[in-house]
Parts: structure tokens; C-alpha cells; sequence
């Protein structure tokens, strides 16, 4: 299917209006994205250049790098939510809940979300076998947690066009790919059912402020909060949410981790404010639909 196969056009100024509960105008989610890079493969992402170019194996500087934020950053961000008390959502590939126990138990203690982010930090177009893929990130996840995850990021986002359909088929309510709307959204899929979409981000996001666009460490605390404002504002007569996504190894630095901790503590002084994880947006979103649907019998 093509994107307007899978999902019809709709101003949000026409839509019905959505409604929080308590009088709330924003839903917040907080993605951590953990993941495992292969070192026998070239580094996804990376901070420093080799000197003679190319892309060497192995690439230890690059790998270490990213390693940093799971053995350290990822444990300084963790006090965050914990001086909180808020949820966050752990988008986490399959293979890290056996590589980074500790993190994958932490997670569990607080009762986290856990997100399927494929198996292993890889584009989905260069998996060999995308089912495959998927059933064992559910696999892992359902073996640590009791239950499969609800949802699903690509590892940067990354969809075949087969994904939402594989998804579905795999038990999955909702993917986060679709960064094209302020609310929940729904996917047809190849089975006649659908799949949600809830709203991520790619602009509260610190790969593509910090590693993309380059910009300083505060950036990520003035971009959230005027994101903030003005969703608050687009959300006076219809609810939204609003995304903030964290890597441990770039917010977990020690000279960003302070913008982010700022981040949490303004928006948690907000009354008009709740703090969900994906399931919870979606459950309400659903509910919401209900609700809808039965006032226009």
C-alpha cells in the first residue's frame, strides 16, 4: 500500500474533538531508545571521523561511544524519571534485553513500556527477513515482561512497505513511524484491520538535534518547550500529544543530561499535563472514538 492507501487526509481543525481526562490538554510520552550496535557491522550512527575515511571494522571509537550511554547515561537519565515519579516508554531492540540485563530489570522494576525496536540497531530495509525480525523482538520482550508489546518503532524509523501489515498480522496495536500528526491515527493494513499510529517525533529528538543539526546541548530544552507552548495552545478545544524522544547516549552526556532533567521538571509542574506511555494514549484514543461514535447515534 502507499501512504494515502493506508491513511485518508484529515485537516485536524475537522475532526471531532478529543478529550482528556481531569481537563488535561496535553498527553506526554517519553521515548528512551535503547539499542544494541554490532560491532562486526558499520556503526549506525557516528561521532568521529576515521583518519584515513572509509568505514574500518571494527570500529571501536564509534562503538564506545554509544556503548557510554547504556553503561552510564542511560543510569543518569533513569534518576530523572525516578525524582518524577513519571513513566516512560523503553524502546528497546530484542537482542539488548540479553546484552544489557540490568537495563532491561531496571525498566521492568518500574513498570515501563516496552516498545519493540527491531532485533538488532539495523534499518528494516536491510533485515534479511522483516517477520522474522519482528517475532524476535516480540519473542524476547514477551519472555522478560509476561506479555508481547503493543507497539513499534522502527530502528530510525525505518518501514518496508509491508511493515504495518506485518505488524498487525504479529499482534502489534500501534507503530510510531508515522511522524504526521499531533493525535492518534489509524493504518489500514492488508487484513482489513487497522494499526494506530501515536505521534513521535523527529523534531524533539536528540538525534536530529545534536547529532543532525549540531546544535548545543540547551537546544533541546528551548526546542521541547516551545513545542510545548504551542501544542498547548493548538490543544485549547481538542486534545494532543506530544513526544520526547532521548538516547542515552547523547541526552545521557554529562553535558546535556541537566536540559532534558529541566524538560521534566517544567512540564511536570503542569496541572493541565499527563504523563502516559503509548499504550495509554492508545487505550484512550480508543475510548475517546467510542465516545464519539456513540454521540452521533
Amino acid at each position: 500500500m502507499r501512504p494515502h492507501d493506508r491513511i485518508a487526509y484529515s485537516p485536524i481543525t475537522d475532526r471531532p474533538a478529543l478529550r482528556l481526562p481531569g481537563g488535561a490538554r496535553l498527553a506526554v510520552w517519553v521515548i528512551v531508545n535503547v539499542e544494541e550496535w554490532d560491532i562486526d557491522q558499520p556503526m549506525p550512527r557516528t561521532v568521529l571521523t576515521p583518519p584515513a575515511g572509509g568505514s574500518p571494522s571494527p570500529d571501536i571509537p564509534n562503538w564506545a561511544w554509544h556503548e557510554y550511554g547504556n553503561r552510564v547515561g542511560f543510569w543518569r537519565m533513569l534518576e530523572v524519571f525516578d525524582q518524577h515519579a513519571i513513566p516512560a516508554v523503553l524502546a528497546v531492540n530484542g537482542a539488548c534485553l540479553a546484552t544489557y540485563p540490568q537495563i532491561a530489570q531496571a525498566a521492568l522494576k518500574r513498570h515501563w513500556e516496552f516498545l519493540g525496536h527491531g532485533f538488532i540497531q539495523k534499518n528494516m530495509q536491510k533485515v534479511d527477513d522483516e517477520a522474522e525480525a519482528i517475532r524476535l523482538t516480540t519473542e524476547a520482550i514477551q519472555s522478560l515482561t509476561g506479555r508481547p508489546p503493543r507497539g513499534w518503532l522502527g530502528p530510525g524509523l525505518t518501514e518496508t512497505w509491508q511493515t504495518p501489515d506485518l505488524l498487525q498480522e504479529a499482534g502489534y496495536d500501534y507503530v510510531c513511524d508515522w511522524v504526521l500528526d499531533d493525535q492518534p491515527i489509524d493504518l489500514a493494513t492488508r487484513s482489513g484491520k487497522t494499526i494506530a499510529g501515536i505521534p513521535y517525533t523527529q523534531e524533539c529528538n536528540d538525534v536530529a538535534m545534536m547529532l543532525i543539526q549540531h546544535h548545543s546541548a540547551r537546544e533541546y530544552y528551548d526546542r521541547a518547550m516551545d513545542q510545548f507552548e504551542q501544542l498547548h495552545h493548538d490543544a485549547r478545544d481538542s486534545a494532543r500529544v506530544m513526544a520526547l524522544v532521548v538516547h542515552p547516549y547523547i541526552m545521557g552526556a554529562p553535558h546535556r543530561l541537566k536540559w532534558f532533567r529541566k524538560v521534566i521538571e517544567d512540564l511536570t509542574q503542569r496541572e493541565d499535563v499527563v504523563f502516559w506511555t503509548g499504550s495509554q494514549i492508545l487505550d484512550w484514543y480508543r475510548s475517546e472514538q467510542l465516545r464519539i461514535a456513540g454521540a452521533d447515534l
